[in-house]
């Protein structure tokens, strides 16, 4: 018996000699026993049923009114350095003021020859398209 198992041969063995240069050994089914084990698993310490759970805090959050009228909170990249100062109004580009930062708007709410409208069209058909594909009723 050649390669792994999971099992590995008994010593108990019977040799059969043929002459003093060579022997034949015959094992049986019985002769085997389990050598290999499943690890037990690691219980992890300070979670069990009556640990108190550690809640993970994200960043500070702030609430600054001046703070956050003068600086552009979050902005700042690096470890160390302060946020950027907000610029006058009048030293910004005019679109930045014409972003919609509410719902987007819907299909018969946009004009038929702008871009924004073909690809809000393309996008819910992609919607419906993918409905249909789960079976599910749109």
């Amino acid at each position: 018996m050649s390669g792994c198992s999971l099992f590995r041969i008994a010593t108990v063995t019977k040799c059969i000699t043929a002459d003093s240069t060579t022997s034949l050994c015959r094992t049986t089914v019985f002769n085997r026993i389990q050598t290999c084990g499943y690890a037990k698993k690691v219980v992890a310490k300070g979670k069990g049923k009556g640990m108190a759970k550690d809640e993970s805090t994200g960043p500070e959050v702030c609430r600054d009114p001046v703070r956050l009228t003068s600086y552009a909170v979050g902005v700042n990249i690096l470890k160390v350095g302060d946020d950027p100062h907000l610029k006058p109004p009048d030293q910004y580009p005019e679109w930045l003021f014409q972003l919609n930062l509410g719902m987007p708007k819907k299909l018969p709410e946009l004009e038929t020859d702008t871009w924004e409208y073909w690809k809000r069209l393309r996008k819910e058909n992609i919607w419906r398209f993918n409905k249909l594909q789960k079976g599910k009723k749109f």
